[in-house]
């Protein structure tokens, strides 16, 4: 808006003067990419033009913008040209530092106060708050001490702003005893203080004291909100990041694009269809700006809950995108079932110029491995060190390892893995231990559940395949003595918990739990619909129930899973018409698997269940998944 207005005002044939370019540049500096790099050089012709380049202040706003821009280079031969003593004035090194800051060249920004220093340039109030700002953000704890002491030989305490930028620099730094000694010390505090202290407490996860502080904080602001619902969110502690924004909403305190994105993280994770759609509203509603990581957040979300279709209208209408948001929709399309379109998104990616990165391919490897396209995951691994210079890391192998795996090649993943430049760990191995449950082979499966319990010996899935592996095979005294041996080593297998979101609440079950308000009618609905089931054909498969109990014990085990709960209470309080979104924290067995095939059939209703391993969309009695057993 600003540059099409000073285009309009030399079109009525006024001349700019040296308080027209700052704004300018710094509507410059505010965009991103090649347009407003092309912007700010004609920008800077201008301020040729008219004999304005010595001004002070023009002179920082250009040096603001190449060197928050990424060019350093040019940023200071313009400083050093002013006549002010030493080259520049404090205004202009605050401008080279802050840009370098903003460009994410921290040491270069560190570099520059001390270049200053040593041109015998004062530093101001505004100079240690920049540097120590950049001192945090680069980890760069021993320079900051420097800072703070040259801050109180300095003089300028007590200054308010000062004392937060020490605050920030201790705790983005991780040293949060200083930046507590320093927070207790202050005779006036801010909302700028208390949300330092939060801020440091989450990044050590320290999710609970920071809530103690944020609830003894006189008053807050969206900043001092977004850290605890970010803190949260961080911490895995999704539905009390969604209570936490309720309770903003309740508080009056509007959110920003930045809350948005923690929210649709949560919402994503929960796999919270519902209220991530109200989010969405509530963004639109707000005039909250629709950025690129907004964008990225929200194909992530959709792609999560397993409405790859929304995904593609959000991606669709998005006007900016970077790498992130080729790479978000090409993992969401590969871990919904669809590795062809995958694939040619990541062609349409390479077409538009975007250099793709390693989760980019570990995206593409994820769709190969779930579309069964074994010959073209090869093709893509190779690609990544013959074309693109990425070594692959530990998680590429792992998606290679799976898409063999998958593919009943376990001979050729083993030999991958004793070809890795690096040492396997446990997800490898459980990668490899997982295929050889599925393929039945026992002595494959052995040695790498041997590997996996040498590296993490209270890995309780690692005894659970194997425990399942043994029983498919009839090898009861196997399973008897691994049961044994969980016991002495006080190894419990982890609980089935299924999430389901009904009306905007998340509703949690547990492999034979009853604590659900509803559960006498929800465990009713679940017998009608086993009766139902049991008259249409279905038989409960046992095979992966590896206790030695009667036939009818066994089929009691897998009728009470938790993603069988979640579906009765959903069918118990949904409409016909609403799919029914399932997240469940271990891979879904295939009973269950098999059961709700038939229960869309029966009561023709849609259900997505997203597991540990991958998503599975079933409708009509029939399931996307190619290769899941």
């Amino acid at each position: 808006m600003p540059l099409r207005a000073y285009v309009g005002m030399l079109a009525r044939g006024a001349r700019p003067g040296a308080y027209t370019f700052p704004p300018l540049l710094k509507a410059v500096v505010a965009e991103r990419g090649a347009v407003a790099s092309a912007a700010g050089d004609s920008v800077h012709a201008h301020v040729v033009k008219f004999g304005l380049q010595l001004n002070a202040h023009v002179a920082s706003s250009l040096v603001l913008m190449y060197a928050a821009r990424g060019d350093g280079v040019t940023a200071r031969a313009l400083l050093d040209v002013q006549p002010a003593r030493g080259g520049g004035t404090p205004v202009m090194w605050n401008a080279l530092m802050s840009g370098h800051k903003r460009s994410r060249q921290f040491r270069l920004s560190c570099c520059s106060f001390l270049d200053m220093v040593r041109a015998g340039i004062v530093a101001t109030p505004v100079t240690y708050i920049t540097v120590l700002s950049a001192c945090g953000q680069g980890n760069d704890v021993l320079l900051g001490m420097q800072l703070h002491k040259r801050v109180i030989e300095s003089g300028v305490l007590p200054d308010l702003k000062v004392e937060n930028a020490l605050v920030d620099m201790y705790a983005e730094c991780g040293e949060m005893e200083a930046a507590w000694d320093l927070f207790d010390s202050m005779q006036v505090r801010n909302i700028v203080s208390w949300t330092s202290v939060i801020y440091g407490c989450v990044r050590l996860g320290q999710v609970d004291r920071a809530r103690v502080l944020f609830d003894r904080m006189p008053e807050r602001d969206t900043v001092s909100w977004t850290a605890m619902i970010d803190g949260y969110v961080q911490a895995g502690q999704f539905r009390e990041a969604l209570e936490m924004f309720r309770e903003m909403q309740l508080s009056k305190v509007r959110a920003d694009e930045f809350t948005m994105v923690s929210i649709v993280t949560a919402c994503a994770q929960l796999g919270a269809l519902e209220t991530g759609e109200w989010a969405r509203l509530y963004m639109n509603r707000h005039g909250i700006k629709m950025d690129t990581f907004v964008g990225n957040a929200l194909i992530d979300m959709y792609s999560k809950c397993g409405s790859i279709g929304r995904a593609m209208d959000v991606f669709n209408e998005m006007h900016s995108r970077d790498k992130f948001t080729w790479t978000a929709v090409i993992l969401g399309l590969a871990v919904n079932g669809h590795g062809e379109e995958a694939i040619d998104m990541f062609d349409r990616m390479l077409r538009v110029f975007e250099v793709p990165d390693e989760v980019t391919f570990i995206g593409v490897l994820t769709a190969c491995t779930h579309s069964g396209l074994i010959d073209k995951g090869r093709d893509f691994f190779l690609s990544m060190t013959g074309t693109y210079r990425i070594a692959p890391n530990v998680m590429h192998y792992g998606c290679i390892i799976d898409l063999l795996g998958r593919a009943g090649k376990l001979r050729e993943a083993l030999e991958t893995i004793g070809k890795m430049p690096m040492k396997p760990n446990s997800a490898i191995w459980g990668t490899l231990l997982a295929a050889c449950r599925v393929h039945g082979n026992s002595e494959m499966g052995e040695l790498a559940a041997e590997r996996l319990l040498e590296l993490d010996p209270e890995n309780s899935m690692a005894y659970v395949l194997l425990s399942n592996l043994y029983a498919k095979s009839n090898r009861w005294g196997d399973v008897r003595w691994l049961r044994q041996l969980m016991m002495e080593k006080g190894i419990k297998k982890e609980p089935g918990c299924s999430l389901v979101e009904m009306n905007g609440t998340i509703h949690e079950f547990v492999a034979g739990d009853r604590s659900h308000p509803m559960s006498e009618e929800i465990y009713s609905k679940l017998d009608k619909v086993l009766t139902d089931l049991k008259n249409d054909g279905y038989v409960p498969d046992v095979t992966e129930v590896f206790v030695q109990v009667t036939e009818e014990e066994k089929q009691k085990v897998l009728y009470w899973h938790s993603e069988k709960l979640a579906v009765a209470f959903a069918l118990l309080v949904s409409k016909s018409s609403v799919t029914i979104r399932i997240v469940k924290n271990l891979r879904m067995c295939l009973d269950c698997h098999n059961a709700i095939k038939l229960i869309t059939k029966l009561y023709m209703r849609e259900i997505v269940v997203r597991d540990r391993t991958r998503f599975q969309h079933f409708r009509h009695g029939l399931c996307s998944c190619k290769d899941y057993w």
